[in-house]
């Protein structure tokens, strides 16, 4: 599950480099800024990835904790 979420989060990021299609035949300042939302947008879409996975960390170690109390022997 781990190695699911890194792949995601890394091809997200990746996904976000360079100039984006929207900015081609911009210059200066307005290119400056439309690259910059573009990374905003890059950034919003990791943290929203990084949240389900802190989510499914949580229920994982939940679940990992009552089956470990469950099998104890009395």
């Amino acid at each position: 599950m781990q190695i699911l979420f890194l792949i995601w989060v890394i091809t997200g990021a990746a996904s976000g480099s360079g100039t984006p299609d929207d900015c081609r035949g911009l210059t200066g300042d307005d290119l400056r800024l439309c690259e910059d939302a573009g990374d905003v947008g890059t950034t919003i879409g990791v943290g929203l990835v990084i949240g389900p996975w802190a989510t499914v960390d949580v229920v994982l170690g939940f679940t990992y904790v009552v089956y470990r109390l469950a099998g104890r022997r009395a």
